[in-house]
C-alpha cells in the first residue's frame, strides 16, 4: 500500500476546476457585462461562469438592453454563446447566501464586479455582506483571489476615491472601462472594439487569454 503523506493529501485536495464569478450591480454599462460573459465563455478551459444580478441591476438592464435581459435567467438566455457555453453558466439569486460562491471553500479563479456602482464599491470596501454579490466579493478579498471592479462613476467623489484606494490596498484591482484610443478603430464599430478590448484586458488579468491580436498594442 502506498503511504499517504501530506504532499499526496495536498495534491488530491487541490481543485483543478476553473470557475469565475460575474457580479452585476446597478450601475450603467450593462453591455459591458453581457460582452464580458460572452468572451469568457469562448474560452474552453473555463468550467463555469457564476452569474449574480442584483435587483437594481435588473432595472438598469431593462432600461439599457430591454426587458428581455432583466433577470439572471433572461440574461443567460440572451447571451450570444454556444450551446456548450450556455451550459457552463450558473445563475444565482442575490438573496441566495447558500450559493457555492458564498464560501471560500468553493475555489474560483477570480471575481468580477461589472459594472460596479459607487455604492457597491463602498459596501465591499467596508466589509458589508448584504446579499450574495457583496458576500462573494468579500470572499474574494479574504481568499486573496483576483477581485476586479469595473467601476462606473464619473466624476469620482473623494469618498469614492478613498473607498477605491482602500480596496486596492486589500488586493482588489480597480479597472474603469476606459477606451483604448490607440486601437484607432473605424468610427462605425469603435464602441464594439473598445468594449471587446476592455473585456479582453480583464480576462488577461484572470489568466484567460483570447487570441484577438487586433485588440492588442502594435508598435
Amino acid at each position: 500500500m502506498t503511504p499517504v503523506t501530506s504532499s499526496t493529501l495536498t495534491t488530491r485536495n487541490v481543485s483543478t476546476s476553473r470557475e469565475l464569478a460575474l457580479l452585476i450591480s446597478g450601475a450603467s454599462g450593462m453591455v459591458l457585462a453581457a460582452r464580458f460573459a460572452e468572451l469568457a465563455l469562448e474560452h474552453g478551459n473555463l468550467d463555469a461562469l457564476h452569474l449574480v444580478i442584483t435587483p437594481p441591476a435588473t432595472q438598469v438592464l431593462k432600461l439599457e438592453l430591454g426587458a428581455g435581459w432583466a433577470s439572471a435567467p433572461k440574461f443567460h438566455d440572451r447571451l450570444r454563446a454556444s450551446y456548450d457555453g450556455q451550459t457552463r453558466i450558473r445563475t444565482w439569486s442575490n438573496e441566495d447566501l447558500g450559493a457555492p460562491i458564498s464560501s471560500g471553500s468553493h475555489v474560483l479563479i477570480g471575481t468580477v464586479i461589472l459594472p460596479c456602482s459607487a455604492g457597491t464599491a463602498g459596501a465591499v470596501a467596508h466589509g458589508i455582506s448584504r446579499g450574495l454579490l457583496q458576500r462573494a466579493a468579500d470572499v474574494a478579498l479574504k481568499q486573496r483571489w483576483p477581485l476586479i471592479l469595473g467601476i462606473r462613476e464619473s466624476p469620482m467623489s473623494e469618498i469614492l476615491l478613498e473607498n477605491l484606494l482602500r480596496l486596492a490596498r486589500t488586493g482588489a484591482t480597480i479597472m474603469p472601462p476606459l477606451p483604448a484610443f490607440y486601437l484607432k478603430p473605424d468610427p462605425q464599430n469603435a464602441l464594439e472594439e473598445f468594449i471587446d478590448h476592455y473585456c479582453l484586458r480583464i480576462l488577461d488579468l484572470l489568466g484567460i487569454h483570447l487570441e484577438r491580436k487586433e485588440l492588442r498594442w502594435k508598435s
